[in-house]
């Protein structure tokens, strides 16, 4: 019988997987939220909201220019690459282009887009009291 313990990968135990942040907001727009939920945007302890609504306007500049960015990230040879690409593509931070890149192919939709600009429409307005 084996002592070692059983991890889900096979990484040095002192390092942390380097995963994307991205806010629980987010997370709640791109995937629609429940059905008839109104649409109040709610704080979030670990980001910002300037962080959130910055998140917000890099991914409707995605939308805007969805062909361009997913030739883009088609092209790129490795997850970096891409997220390179599409920095330099819309002149958005590392943060921002990460969102973008995580993005499921099936959200670069026009109700995924109304949601994304709804939130920051409503962010901003929140932001400017």
């Amino acid at each position: 019988m084996s002592t070692t313990s059983h991890r889900p990968s096979a990484q040095h135990p002192g390092r942390r997987r380097n995963r994307p942040v991205v806010p629980a907001l987010w997370r709640q727009v791109v995937r629609g939220g429940a059905r008839g939920e109104e649409h109040a945007v709610q704080p979030e302890p670990d980001r910002s909201a300037y962080t959130q609504l910055e998140i917000y306007e890099a991914v409707l500049s995605a939308f805007d220019r969805r062909d361009e960015v997913l030739d883009v990230i088609a092209a790129a040879p490795d997850r970096e690459t891409a997220v390179r690409r599409v920095r330099g593509l819309l002149d958005v931070s590392q943060g921002q282009a990460v969102a973008i890149v995580d993005l499921p192919l099936h959200r670069f939709t026009a109700g995924t887009r109304d949601r994304v600009r709804l939130r920051a429409t409503e962010l901003r307005k929140a932001l400017t009291r």
